[in-house]
């Protein structure tokens, strides 16, 4: 993933940037940069590697390496960026959020072959200068971004910085991303979050809509692409990775989270599950807004059997080897034994991918003296691994555990009946739903429905992205 944010002003904009860009950390752990225009020296670009340290830390004495009355900065789990680009467009910093998977194929069909693109770590290519060589194909920005959108296969919200001072900021074609315009007295933001602009003294002056191009100056924003009809939000935005402050087609992430716990408190009730409960809790964070629904929807008292610890080891994602990441999460799992021993314990955790942590932590809980532990996920089983965003690191479906299990209720021939295993009323469903409590020692497991997911969120579901439950593009 990533975030990005940009700004222009009647005076620097270095700062604003800089705690702009900070406030997407909990979007990208890998590469972190800002590029800035001063009339007088120009372009700049700085870029460092965030793996170890934060990008506040790594960029803290960047006002006084630039000067700018615009910039934009970047975190990304991917490629360097910004870069700065010479073209028939002239000199540009650009930078994306999003992934292109046909990259290989889009060289051979466009590119000079006697060019060259800078190779990334494994031979992979910056996606962000094939962008750049895309848009340098036409003969304006707004052809050259709306030429790369159309041929690229993934998702890609663009910013770019122009020699003029000008930033042109593109929503992907889709909008499975968010871009946002804020307006200040004395100038425009561009972001993914909108309260990094709320906290920076911006007010909201648009959401750009899917596809939409605009180019900010400090005389306004001159729209110069009109949005596109569809739309496909991602829609585990708000299951997970959206920030809890964050709105998202005018839906808080934090509210939306109350009512997904609700919904699937009331569908325990209806069945008959997990009634008689001594805590609620969530696999923290991101898990526990939606167990605080959960807990409220069924008069359960709402506790934390077990805390993260986060001064050290502040997110479970950090390790590029899935080995590590499983490692730093149990290390950071510190028990509250006053509360799990001899407890029954309902968890709600944002959502179980490859099950390996989840199995960890319920060893964990029963290690530590719980009588019984109900796990509840927040989304539906994860069918398919994510070819838009690559929020998934999964290398195969057989990573993921309701795929691993679905092959081995039925083979081959489980792929044929996805919805059905989705539905946790289905026979198919309740019984993958059986062989995952099997496998992870629960005392029993539910995972919210795609209906119950889209209720939550409020917005049609044709406008949502839900190809990595359901496979529908």
């Amino acid at each position: 993933m990533g975030g990005f944010f940009g700004a222009i002003s009647k005076t620097d904009a270095i700062s604003e940037v800089y705690y702009g860009t900070d406030y997407h950390s909990h979007l990208g752990t890998r590469r972190g940069g800002i590029a800035a225009y001063d009339s007088q020296i120009g372009l700049q670009r700085e870029i460092h590697n965030i793996e170890n340290s934060p990008f506040r830390t790594k960029f803290s004495n960047i006002d006084k390496e630039m000067k700018g009355c615009s910039a934009i900065g970047i975190i990304s789990d991917y490629d360097p960026q910004p870069l700065l680009v010479r073209s028939n467009l002239g000199t540009f910093a650009v930078c994306i959020i999003g992934i292109i998977r046909n990259a290989e194929d889009l060289i051979e069909k466009y590119m000079d072959h006697n060019g060259h693109f800078e190779a990334m770590t494994g031979g992979r290519i910056n996606s962000t200068e094939l962008i750049a060589a895309l848009i340098s194909q036409r003969h304006t920005f707004a052809e050259g971004i709306r030429f790369a959108q159309e041929q690229v296969e993934g998702t890609a919200s663009i910013m770019v910085l122009k020699d003029d001072g000008h930033i042109i900021a593109a929503r992907d074609r889709l909008g499975r991303l968010p871009v946002l315009i804020g307006k200040r007295d004395d100038g425009y933001s561009i972001s993914f979050e909108g309260y990094a602009q709320q906290k920076l003294g911006y007010e909201m002056e648009k959401e750009l809509g899917p596809g939409e191009i605009v180019e900010v100056s400090l005389d306004g924003v001159k729209q110069l692409v009109p949005p596109g009809d569809e739309m496909r939000i991602c829609a585990f935005l708000w299951s997970y990775y959206g920030y809890p402050t964050s709105s998202y087609e005018g839906v808080n992430v934090e509210v939306m989270r109350y009512r997904n716990g609700r919904i699937m408190a009331e569908f325990d009730k209806e069945t008959g599950k997990a009634q008689d409960i001594d805590y609620v809790g969530g696999v923290p964070d991101s898990g526990t807004p939606h167990a605080i629904g959960y807990a409220n929807a069924c008069d359960v008292p709402f506790a934390r059997p077990f805390i993260k610890y986060t001064p050290t080891w502040s997110r479970s994602f950090m390790p590029t080897v899935q080995n590590e990441r499983n490692k730093v999460a149990k290390m950071k799992q510190i028990p509250v034994p006053e509360l799990i021993e001899d407890k029954k314990l309902l968890f709600v955790d944002d959502s179980i991918v490859r099950g390996t942590q989840m199995r960890e932590t319920v060893e964990f809980l029963f290690e530590n003296g719980a009588k019984e532990v109900h796990m509840r996920s927040a989304c539906p089983p994860i069918m398919f691994g994510c070819k838009y965003l690559n929020f998934s690191r999964s290398n195969s479906e057989m990573e993921l555990i309701a795929r691993r299990k679905i092959y081995d209720l039925e083979g081959e021939e489980g792929s044929e009946h996805i919805d059905e295993y989705l539905d946790p009323k289905s026979e198919r469903g309740i019984r993958l739903r059986e062989a995952i409590r099997e496998e992870l020692k629960l005392t029993s497991i539910e995972f919210q429905s795609l209906d119950g997911v889209v209720e939550a969120i409020g917005l049609d579901k044709c406008k949502l992205c839900t190809y990595c439950w359901d496979g529908k593009e």
